[in-house]
């Protein structure tokens, strides 16, 4: 193996998900939110769409109040739940930046739309495995109203477009170890 695969895979099997509420408050430099969002410009994309948009908000608190807000907006009032839209408002409070991932549907349209899904999403990991190489906190959510109407219109998306998730990003003094529940040997099947 070489010294990049080492590299590589050493990053890939330390990139952990951090609840925000485990990050610590300190800020992330903009220049290193740049560079992670350069490494997911380099996702794969089928016909050159690049499908991928980013939302980046150096305050996620002004994120929390919208979302909070759209919440608010759209639950009924015999829905609403004050705690959900209490831990909405705050659930960035220690997060140095949010990002709000965004697939944006392109114009060619016998490239399926899973295929523009699957694009952006892997920009996602590209962002979250340059993070980690910075040492950047990570958590990738789509609880609340994310994957909501709501979210759409708060966002000016076209009905084809899709909130991917929101990733909070910042810095954590404790990383959680990784596992694996299911052995690979059961996920990966060896055709001869």
């Amino acid at each position: 193996m070489t010294e990049n695969f080492t590299t590589v895979a050493e990053n890939i099997k330390n990139r952990r998900t951090i609840k925000p509420f485990m990050m610590n408050g300190h800020k992330i430099p903009n220049g290193h939110i740049a560079a992670i969002l350069e490494l997911a410009d380099w996702a794969p994309t089928h016909g050159y769409t690049e499908p991928w948009r980013f939302v980046v908000y150096e305050d996620p608190t002004q994120f929390c109040a919208a979302h909070a807000n759209i919440y608010r907006e759209n639950t009924s009032d015999e829905d609403q739940n004050d705690t959900v839209a209490n831990n909405l408002l705050h659930q960035g409070d220690k997060a140095s930046h949010v990002i709000i991932a965004i697939m944006k549907r392109g114009n060619l349209p016998k490239i399926p739309a899973f295929e523009e899904m699957a694009s952006t999403s892997c920009a996602v990991q590209n962002l979250l495995l340059g993070a980690t190489a910075l040492n950047i906190a990570s958590y990738w959510g789509t609880g609340g109203m994310t994957l909501k109407q709501g979210m759409k219109e708060y966002l000016n998306l076209g009905e084809a477009d899709h909130v991917m998730g929101v990733l909070y990003l910042g810095y954590a003094d404790e990383h959680p170890e990784g596992k694996r529940t299911i052995p690979l040997e059961q996920k990966v099947s060896w055709v001869k």
